[in-house]
């Protein structure tokens, strides 16, 4: 059997992740969704390292100040300036939402691509431990385990991947029994190909591939999950901002200063709108195959 033939699938994936982006690029909403997101983490970015005012220091001299040159974005009740704690805020949405999808992604993939391809004994003790995992709702989940663990950004990530990883587990399993039937797996096995050669270039970057499709479709809710939690008073907690704390503030004086909820909600939706972007531009391209 040409052992060329029976390798391509690997060099393939190679390729195709290496022309991915340009892909992605090509693709209209995926372009769209890429230049809001890559606005949002310059935004971001730059807020850790940089705010034009001090972001957790009161100046009641200047509180509730509309939007003006000197604080685009208006100042709260305290006087801070909501352009510098959005700015400083950004990194704990964003970051917060990619960290918490990188975690469950990992775990997911590891402990379903582990059970779908060792079987046996292994594959039902990571399958119950998964059932058990998902038999509450996520937000139920979540919820329970701040209870156990009290409000917090630091408790509130760890509640986030415990609700969500099993569900990712679940799916890799499926992907990865699913692959292991394919014709050129197949072959590979027949022409004594090792085992985790196998696995690391048939199997598992077209399982990651997959896997990491639906968490991309997934970021925006994560963002919108981690405003909700915070905005409930469970997440970050004050001084400290963060866009769903941001709103929950500015619900006290929506009618007297409607500039504190403008903000923040526009960079949540702006936020969610770059991910179900992308996310959906890499569904078209991993169902077609093509450009769009």
């Amino acid at each position: 059997m040409n052992m060329l033939n029976i390798t391509r699938p690997a060099l393939e994936n190679r390729t195709t992740d290496r022309r991915l982006l340009t892909r992605l690029w090509r693709h209209h909403s995926g372009r769209t969704g890429l230049l809001i997101g890559l606005a949002l983490i310059v935004f971001a970015s730059l807020g850790v390292v940089w705010t034009p005012h001090a972001p957790d220091v009161p100046d009641y001299l200047q509180a509730l100040h509309p939007p003006s040159l000197e604080n685009p974005f208006g100042t709260d009740a305290t006087g801070r300036d909501l352009l510098s704690r959005a700015m400083d805020g950004a990194h704990r949405s964003i970051g917060a939402a990619a960290l918490v999808l990188g975690a469950v992604f990992l775990i997911g993939l590891g402990v379903g691509c582990l059970a779908g391809l060792a079987g046996g004994f292994t594959d039902t003790l990571l399958m119950r431990l998964t059932d058990i995992a998902m038999t509450l709702p996520g937000l139920v989940l979540a919820f329970a385990v701040l209870g156990l663990l009290g409000p917090g950004f630091v408790n509130l990530l760890i509640a986030l991947i415990i609700a969500d990883w099993a569900w990712y587990a679940r799916l890799s399993r499926s992907l990865a029994l699913s692959a292991r039937k394919k014709p050129h797996v197949i072959a590979a096995q027949m022409a004594g190909i090792p085992r985790w050669r196998i696995i690391t270039g048939h199997i598992l970057p077209g399982v990651a591939l997959q896997v990491g499709i639906v968490a991309s479709l997934a970021l925006g809710g994560m963002i919108g999950a981690i405003s909700g939690f915070s905005f409930l008073g469970l997440g970050v907690q004050p001084p400290h901002a963060e866009w769903g704390a941001l709103l929950a503030e500015s619900r006290l004086y929506f009618s007297l200063a409607p500039w504190l909820l403008i903000a923040p909600a526009g960079l949540i939706f702006l936020s969610v709108l770059s991910a179900n972007l992308v996310g959906n531009a890499l569904r078209d391209l991993s169902a077609t195959g093509g450009d769009k």
